[in-house]
């Protein structure tokens, strides 16, 4: 079954299973300990450092091993804060950072801190004038990823750690998804990383403190890991996470196995627009990472496609807002303006065959076709949805509100009112869509929907479909959300 989700968790590389299993037996001792099984496992110890600063570009005694990249996120924020806490309170951070640097920053302001969130482009990237023009003395800490978890979208850091380094600000980078492919570049301060995203196993994470950074550590003090991470080193896990890491970058491995998965990943993102209707590719087109892509489909529940692609033999994963889960939709799609519902995010980890994607671009568009068929959007009048751009009004009865899935629309002199309420993504979206058939040009239609994706998806449908999107009003419930039929 091919397994395309490795942005949430990579195979495990067969080096690093090797190595675990191999450190089991000798790597089981205290690496604090003098005698000969503890100098045994400290020499492990300080072999899986080097090959993890080698592979950071740092140096050995600024990297220190987590039980997750998560808490390395929480340790590197905390720590850099309170070191700096003379200077200012105030952190920034982009608007699609990992939720471990929202928790942070969450923390941090309900202690008197204060963040600034910088907004990102409609690619998820933030622009460095935007960081240069935001840094203030009281600025305490910037965070920003390398790329971002959902779509892939690299970040601007060596020109943002220049300007961090002007200021004299540390920066918080997390590499989580990059640091696979290579290092982070410029002049960062701190970095995490999280070993199973590159094929190490889980509970290993990575933070380094660059030499000259202020840190002070919070919590309990310990004698382990430089005082910045306390407890008992899972030293097994940390021997297979390096080695793993040291396997993947050995050579031009890297380099190649990275050109090879770019060129999948393109594929994929030519072929879905070509092969299933109204689709949107998301993420920037050239700054992102060589193995990530993800899409979102119009007229799509994101959980149900999950589950037809899973049925059919394929592991994705999505940021979509339309599942049971949550009712609202993802931060990050949500700060880039794009759609949200019908998300679907392809990580493709090392060695996958390039069979593996044509057999998924050709099983795609029937997934679609029978998930849009089960919400009211039937393979015969599909062209009918899609032609709101420019159709006429015979080609949609929106009239026959009656129907099963087909909206409740009431006539008002300004337009139609279509009540979504109580209904859940893609539904007011496709109500809206046989709706606005029954207006003329310059006519609205107003959705009533009380589903936080609506806000995001709404917006977005108008700017793939060419309509206007007139804003929003308050309701007696939810919102109610204005759109001007074009043509």
């Amino acid at each position: 079954m091919p397994y395309f989700d490795a942005a949430s968790a990579a195979p495990l590389h067969p080096v690093a299973r090797e190595a675990l299993l191999a450190s089991l037996d000798e790597g089981w001792a205290d690496p604090a300990r003098l005698y000969r099984e503890g100098r045994r496992a400290r020499l492990l110890l300080d072999a899986a450092r080097e090959a993890a600063a080698e592979a950071v570009g740092c140096r050995p005694d600024e990297v220190v091993f987590t039980p997750s990249g998560t808490q390395a996120v929480h340790s590197g924020v905390s720590g850099a804060l309170a070191a700096r806490r003379r200077v200012g309170r105030r952190l920034l951070h982009s608007a699609v950072e990992h939720s471990s640097v929202l928790h942070a920053a969450e923390v941090h302001t309900a202690a008197g801190g204060s963040c600034t969130e910088l907004a990102v482009d409609r690619t998820g990237r933030v622009a460095a004038g935007d960081v240069a023009a935001a840094l203030s003395p009281d600025t305490a800490l910037v965070c920003l990823q390398s790329a971002n978890h959902e779509v892939g979208t690299e970040q601007p850091v060596e020109e943002v750690a220049a300007l961090c380094q002007e200021a004299g600000v540390p920066l918080l980078v997390d590499a989580a998804q990059s640091l696979p492919w290579g290092p982070v570049p410029g002049g960062w301060s701190l970095l995490a990383a999280s070993a199973h995203k590159w094929g190490g196993p889980p509970g290993v994470g990575l933070l380094a403190v660059r030499k000259g950074t202020r840190f002070a550590p919070q919590g309990p003090r310990d004698e382990r890991e430089a005082g910045r991470s306390p407890g008992f080193e899972n030293l097994p896990a940390i021997v297979a996470a390096a080695a793993s890491l040291r396997a993947l970058r050995a050579g031009q491995e890297a380099a190649g196995e990275a050109a090879r998965l770019r060129k999948l990943v393109d594929r994929i993102r030519t072929r879905v627009p070509e092969l299933v209707p109204d689709v949107e590719v998301v993420g920037h087109p050239v700054h992102r990472l060589p193995h990530l892509v993800t899409f979102s489909c119009l007229y799509v529940d994101g959980e149900a496609l999950l589950h037809e692609l899973d049925r059919a033999g394929f592991s994705v994963s999505s940021g979509s807002s339309c599942t049971s889960s949550t009712l609202t939709p993802s931060h990050v799609l949500r700060a880039m303006g794009v759609l949200s519902e019908g998300n679907v995010r392809v990580s493709l980890p090392y060695g996958t065959d390039g069979a593996e994607v044509d057999r998924f671009l050709e099983v795609l568009p029937a997934v679609v076709r029978s998930v849009r068929e089960r919400l009211g959007v039937p393979a015969a009048g599909r062209e009918t949805v899609a032609a709101t751009a420019g159709g006429g009004p015979e080609a949609a009865p929106a009239a026959a509100a009656e129907e099963p899935g087909e909206p409740a629309a009431s006539a008002e002199p300004a337009g139609l009112v279509v009540d979504s309420l109580g209904k859940r993504c893609p539904l007011p979206v496709i109500e809206l869509a046989k709706a606005i058939l029954e207006v003329p040009v310059g006519g609205t239609v107003t959705v009533l929907a009380d589903d936080e994706a609506a806000r995001l998806d709404i917006p977005a449908w108008c700017a793939m479909r060419e309509q206007e999107y007139a804003g929003e009003r308050p309701a007696e419930r939810g919102a109610a959300y204005v759109v001007r039929r074009r043509a």
